[in-house]
């Protein structure tokens, strides 16, 4: 199918580009989302007669867009999940999980801005593209943790195995500690019990009187 595109679209062309797509695509995405008009003469007239208020509206949300994607550009976002101790979730981060960050934080970001070019489906640092405008993306990182406290670990850049790792030396230093402690009470007890037996056995005898 022949669409007249309104906005630029990307891997597509620009505003005003008329190109060939998949009908399905068409559509199912272009015509529904308003980036596109069928390419017929009718639709070409009207096209022209709205260039001048499309490109007006175009530049105005690309003005906000990039108002927006100063302060939103490298921001990182926790999301918290369960996970195996391997790292891997149950279950995986959606681009609405991701949006719903984003707004919490005061950032106005809807799911279908976000993409995703694979699912999240582990712990860890991920950077996520987002298209405020067609002409404006911005890349974020989700920080996607099990705790707060995990969280701020992998954003000081420590892994999932890292993590582990130092829990496990923190396990066998608990442990060590442990041992050297019953090994300090016993041998304080040894000691105790070495005293003991090392003192003189009371007889119960008087010593001698000195005979005058």
């Amino acid at each position: 199918m022949d669409v007249i595109l309104l906005e630029r679209v990307a891997k597509l062309g620009q505003m005003g580009d008329v190109v060939s797509v998949k009908d399905g695509y068409a559509r199912n995405y272009l015509l529904p989302q308003k980036k596109a008009l069928r390419a017929t003469p009718e639709n070409l007239k009207v096209f022209e007669a709205q260039k001048a208020q499309l490109e007006a509206r175009n530049l105005e949300t690309r003005k906000e867009a990039e108002a927006l994607a100063e302060r939103l550009d490298g921001q990182q976002f926790v999301i918290l999940r369960s996970a195996s101790d391997s790292g891997a979730l149950y279950g995986s981060v959606t681009t609405r999980d991701a949006a719903q960050a984003a707004t919490e934080a005061g950032f106005s970001i809807d799911r279908r801005q976000v993409v995703l070019n694979r699912p999240i489906k582990e712990l860890g640092l991920h950077e996520v593209t987002v298209n405020l405008h067609p002409e404006v993306s911005v890349t974020i990182t989700l920080n996607v943790a099990r705790t707060p406290d995990e969280a701020e670990l992998q954003a000081a850049g420590k892994t999932v195995a890292e993590l582990a790792a130092e829990e496990a030396r923190e396990a066998e230093f608990e442990i060590a500690e442990l041992f050297e402690d019953v090994g300090a009470a016993q041998e304080a007890e040894s000691l105790l019990v070495e005293t003991v037996e090392g003192e003189s056995p009371d007889t119960g005898e008087q010593p001698d009187v000195e005979q005058r």
